[in-house]
């Protein structure tokens, strides 16, 4: 079902908790991922994912189509790395990688953070062939939703997707979004306004629904 001074304070409590990413996570799998599920496990980006990513990002291509653009020069790469890596308080993102080999699934990269009376940010997100389609994002979608209402404490996350984009609906669809409206000519992307859907999670909707989609997501693996 789709369910279509303290700003001071706040800006130095994210700080504090991006350089505890940095802290905590070590450059081996050995060390305990930031976030773990039955499937997969996710965590911060940093410097040696590049070569990873990048083949990620070039088998992708088709899969990605004009749907999304991922980083795919060791350049992009880096600017990516250190905007959601833990370098901006405004923005974190996490890898997606399977549990049994470490493979990388996918990314979740939320953007925008603003805090004060409006706490919310905007999440971006695609999978990596040949991991898409097998539920893997779906249960690291949930990871990133306990991570952004939980560890994060934020109260709103805004979800963009054009309304062709078929796997990227169903997704949010399975997390049990709200559907808020329709962005006409929301974003250039490949050299054209996009319309896009908009949908949103409160904390208080995932509250209620985390134990739904867990279930669902427990059924399915």
């Amino acid at each position: 079902m789709v369910f279509m001074s303290g700003g001071c304070a706040k800006a130095i409590e994210l700080r504090s908790y991006l350089r505890l990413i940095e802290s905590i996570i070590m450059p081996t799998r050995s060390s305990s991922p930031f976030a773990s599920g039955s499937r997969v496990y996710l965590r911060p980006p940093r410097p040696s994912d590049e070569a990873a990513f990048l083949r990620a990002a070039r088998a992708s291509r088709s899969l990605h189509g004009r749907w999304a653009k991922a980083p795919s020069t060791r350049t992009e790469f880096a600017s990516f790395a250190k905007r959601f890596g833990g370098a901006a308080p405004t923005h974190i993102g996490f890898l997606v990688f399977r549990n049994a080999d470490d493979a990388l699934c996918g990314v979740f990269n939320f953007s925008e953070i603003v805090r004060n009376a409006f706490n919310s940010a905007y999440l971006g997100y695609y999978a990596f062939a040949p991991h898409a389609g097998g539920g893997l994002m779906t249960e690291g979608f949930a990871l990133a939703l306990d991570l952004a209402f939980r560890r994060l404490a934020l109260h709103r996350i805004e979800v963009n997707v054009q309304p062709t984009n078929r796997r990227s609906l169903a997704l949010v669809a399975r997390l049990h979004f709200f559907c808020e409206g329709y962005s006409r000519r929301y974003v250039k992307i490949a050299g054209r306004w996009r319309d896009h859907v908009r949908f949103a999670m409160l904390a208080e909707d995932w509250s209620r629904l985390r134990s739904v989609v867990l279930t669902q997501i427990s059924r399915r693996g």
